[in-house]
This record gives C-alpha cells, structure tokens and sequence, in this order.
C-alpha cells in the first residue's frame, strides 16, 4: 500500500500546520509556520495547500481523496464541511481520537493488523467509516499487550475525545454518539478552497 514517507515536521511546516494535529510534540515555536516563502501565493497554490493539509493529516491518498469529495457532492448540505466530516469518520481517525494510538499513523497500522472490532466484529480497514452507535473497541486477543495495557489503571493518562465521541473510563472501549460537526475538527483548513480547485 502506497504512503507518504515524508519526515513529518518537514512536511508540518511546508503546509504550515503544527505537528501538534498530527499528535507530534511541538518542540518550539514556529515563528513563520509557512516556511520560509514569504511572497504571495497564487489562487490556486493556496487551493492546492489546503487539499494537501487535509491529505496529509489524514493519510489519504489523491484517488481516496477524490472519491470522499465526490460522496460529499451528494450529500445535502455544503460539500466543503461534507468532505471533512467524512474523513473524520475514518476508524483509524477514531482510534486516534479515543487515545488508544499516538499519532494516526500508529491508528492506521494498528487498524490494519486487526486490533479493534466494530460492534464486536473485527475491522482491519483504516478508512472503514464510523456511524452513530457504532462500538469501537480494542479487540479481546490484543488487550494483554504492553500496548494497550499501558491505556487503563491508577496511572492511565485519558485522553479527552471530541464532542461526537464518548470514552468508557479504564475500559478499552469507545462509542460514536453523533456524526461530527464542523466545530469538531480541530485543524486550521480553509475547506472551501478545496471545493474551488475540484469545480474547475
């Protein structure tokens, strides 16, 4: 499977994005976090870096990209917010939320080897989108690894999910209680732009 092997600070700071929404440390202020060029971008590099900033901190390839904004062309509502809520609720986004990965790299590769069930049944598919009710939980095999182990007891630091999503405390469980809103997404994205550069 294709993926981007790009260091992600490097990365972080070409799109002008904090390597904290990616679940990185940020070790110091980013004084001009669109690197070094300073000079005005055209209309469309800016429609271009938006698209970008979504892929990336999402993982998401230009063909699955492609296919989210066409599904959020028929969805009622505006296509831009569509878009972003629709990658939102990717299962590897959602594990990522719940705390039980570091960063959404760690929730993808986590996701693909099988470790969480939906509803009780086994989900290896990172772009498997959530809905509301839906049960994520670490699967019953993989609870007794260091990984997970480390998530419940005295010393567990929980992590505080999104609005949309509920986590059972010292259990490794969470539950989808409404689909996201726009409000929810703690990124800096211009969605609108992404919308521009498709309509050409």
């Amino acid at each position: 499977m294709a993926k981007n092997t790009q260091p992600i600070a490097k990365r972080c700071k070409a799109l002008g994005i904090s390597p904290t929404v990616m679940g990185y440390s940020k070790k110091e202020t980013n004084r001009n976090p669109g690197g070094q060029m300073r000079k005005k971008k055209s209309e469309y590099a800016l429609q271009l870096t938006e698209k970008q900033k979504v892929k990336f901190v999402y993982g998401i390839l230009e063909k699955q990209f492609r296919s989210y904004y066409e599904k959020a062309t028929r969805m009622s509502g505006k296509t831009g917010e569509n878009l972003l809520i629709l990658v939102e609720r990717r299962l590897d986004n959602v594990v990522y939320r719940l705390g039980f990965a570091m960063t959404r790299r760690e929730a993808r590769q986590l996701v693909n080897h099988g470790h969480f069930t939906v509803n009780g049944q086994r989900v290896d598919i990172p772009s498997y989108l959530v809905k509301p009710g839906d049960v994520v939980e670490v699967a019953e095999k993989s609870r007794s690894s260091v990984k997970f182990k480390r998530l419940t007891g005295e010393d567990a630091v929980m992590v505080t999910p999104p609005q949309w999503l509920e986590r059972e405390k010292n259990a490794l469980k969470g539950t989808v209680t409404k689909l996201p809103a726009r409000e929810d997404i703690d990124m800096p994205i211009e969605e609108h732009l992404i919308v521009e550069l498709y309509s050409k």
